[in-house]
């Protein structure tokens, strides 16, 4: 029995229509395309993707971005409550609820090759859909580890992206090869990272567990963004400075060697040493020329246990004894 061959179809680039490319959030997720957000279990990427949920629900402007026409979003969780976790998480950050919206998983689970997927993004006019985690979502059948039944899977999530403009965000853990380069830390093929047009890591620092940094892993459309940090409080998301330069490498180890901390640190002893008292005017100074935020100075301050003296009008900082 001979194979069917399949018509040869050619097309030349002079006929291709140049396109823009759309943005969610320049330059970390684009529309129409797939991003993946890793990283550790706790380490904030559900919050993460629900506070960009909540904030495209009611058109504000992501970091660097202008506010827009809100949207409307489908959030799919495969470890998480909806009423327990996801609802007061979204409330907490003042989503529009009735722009979010989830598949009803009650008599079949859902998986990435589920057309329901395709059909709810075209229904609802979704342009943002995030599946938590990635694992939770491909189906009994599909090896993660295979190239070959892994590829097609994205190519169908990645065509249900171009056809719509949606953009698909894809939650995923890493694996446990402690000391690889970041290319190799997602579970499962290599393939997941080759499908998405950007990755973003999502760490905590070492030193500072409560502050989590977003490193732009990969970003094949746009120059790499800078890393942006944020810090989780009252089940809150608020973003925080001075961490734009931590490399994927620095967060997989629990930040860089010598940190904005560090820093801070280093210029406290060196002003405070041998009993000296300075100003905290002039301290806050010195760290902005050294390009210190005032929040890392004063976590560099609390670390080494500087005391706040009143002296006249103003204070000053001095080490304990």
């Amino acid at each position: 029995m001979t194979q069917k061959q399949t018509e040869l179809r050619l097309i030349r680039m002079s006929e291709v229509e140049t396109q823009e490319v759309q943005w969610l959030w320049y330059p970390y997720i684009p529309q129409g395309k797939l991003t993946i957000i890793q990283g550790n279990p706790g380490e904030g990427k559900t919050t993460l993707a629900l506070w960009i949920a909540a904030m495209c629900s009611q058109g504000l402007a992501l970091p660097g971005m202008y506010p827009s026409s809100p949207i409307t979003i489908l959030y799919q969780t495969a470890e998480d409550g909806l009423g327990d976790t996801i609802k007061p998480r979204l409330m907490t950050a003042g989503a529009d609820l009735n722009r979010i919206i989830c598949i009803d998983e009650t008599e079949q689970s859902l998986s990435l090759l589920d057309e329901r997927i395709e059909k709810a993004v075209k229904d609802t006019g979704a342009k943002l859909i995030i599946l938590d985690p990635l694992q939770g979502y491909l189906g009994r059948s599909v090896d993660m580890n295979r190239a070959n039944e892994i590829r097609d899977v994205l190519k169908r999530l990645t065509l249900v992206a171009d056809q719509t403009g949606c953009a698909i965000v894809l939650i995923g853990h890493l694996n446990k090869a402690v000391g690889a380069n970041s290319a190799y830390r997602g579970l499962g093929s290599m393939d997941f990272r080759a499908a998405a047009r950007s990755v973003l890591l999502v760490g905590r620092m070492k030193r500072e567990p409560h502050i989590r940094v977003i490193v732009h892993d990969k970003s094949s459309l746009a120059p790499e963004g800078k890393s942006v940090a944020f810090s989780i409080e009252d089940g809150g998301l608020r973003w925080v400075d001075g961490y734009e330069k931590i490399t994927a490498e620095d967060l997989l180890n629990g930040g860089p060697a010598d940190s904005k901390v560090d820093l801070a640190e280093k210029l406290i002893r060196d002003k405070l040493s041998g009993g000296v008292s300075v100003h905290a005017s002039e301290m806050f100074q010195l760290a902005k020329q050294a390009g210190i935020s005032k929040r890392t100075l004063k976590i560099a301050k609390e670390n080494l246990g500087v005391d706040s003296v009143k002296k006249g009008e103003r204070w000053v900082w001095q080490l304990s004894c």
